[in-house]
Order: C-alpha cells, then sequence, then structure tokens
C-alpha cells in the first residue's frame, strides 16, 4: 500500500500545529510536511516522489512570498503536481478570493475553525473525502 503523505502549507505556526495534530490524532502512519508558505511547499513538493505516495495538499489562502493560490497555480501547471488534491483553509471569506480558488483548481475550499474541535473536524472529513477510498 502507497504511503499516505499531506502537505500543510501556512504561515501560522499555530494553525499548523493544529491540523498536523489533528491529522495524527485520526491517523499516526500519515505522513505530515509543514511549509510555512506557498514556496516552501513547492521547494518540498518538487522532491517528492508522487507516484509512489497517496499525496493531499492543505494551503492557506493568505502566505508571504507566495500565496496559496500562487502555489495552486504553479501545482496544477506541472504536469507531474497537477494530478493532486488540494484543500484550501482560509480565515477569509471573500467570495471573489473563494471563486478565485475553485477557477484555479482548488478540490475543496474550507473556513478555518477558531478551536483544536474544529480542526478535527476537517481532518476527519479530509480522511472521508480523500483517503478512505485509496487505503481500502
Amino acid at each position: 500500500m502507497k504511503p499516505t503523505i499531506i502537505y500543510v502549507a501556512d504561515d501560522d505556526e499555530d494553525d499548523r500545529l493544529f491540523i498536523s495534530d489533528a491529522i495524527r490524532k485520526l491517523d499516526l502512519t500519515i505522513k505530515i510536511v509543514e511549509a510555512a508558505d506557498g514556496d516552501d511547499l513547492l521547494n518540498l513538493i518538487e522532491l517528492e516522489n508522487t507516484e509512489e505516495a497517496n499525496i493531499l495538499i492543505l494551503l492557506d489562502m493568505n502566505m508571504p512570498r507566495v500565496t496559496g493560490i500562487e502555489a495552486l497555480q504553479t501545482i496544477r501547471a506541472n504536469d507531474k503536481l497537477k494530478h493532486i488534491p488540494a484543500v484550501m483553509i482560509s480565515t477569509s471569506s471573500d467570495r471573489n478570493l473563494i471563486d478565485e480558488a475553485y477557477q484555479t483548481g482548488v478540490n475543496a475550499f474550507i473556513k478555518k475553525p477558531n478551536n483544536f474541535g474544529g480542526f478535527v473536524k476537517i481532518a476527519q472529513a479530509l480522511q472521508t473525502c480523500f483517503f478512505d477510498s485509496v487505503r481500502s
């Protein structure tokens, strides 16, 4: 069975910790790779053998250097990476930005919660939507 890797790109260290801990609470076998911004994400994912793992990208919309949408544009333009599902998690509720995220190719947009329980619910939904089918 292929390993599962989740890339978590968010400039807020606490939010990265919350989502990573919520995912680990559900499944300790998932490898989590954290990135502080879209540029770090792109550098890290470029090193990955994307054919040998089940990969999911979680990214914040508003990050310094390279935003979530800019990183997603680069990912969707790369033949090696464009098949990887991506979920945008953001505090933004700007309809235009959300529409832009979907037009760029995000698979889902989730409003960032303000407590750990909300992050656990997101992790459960991600497991159901993206990993249950590839692990059975």
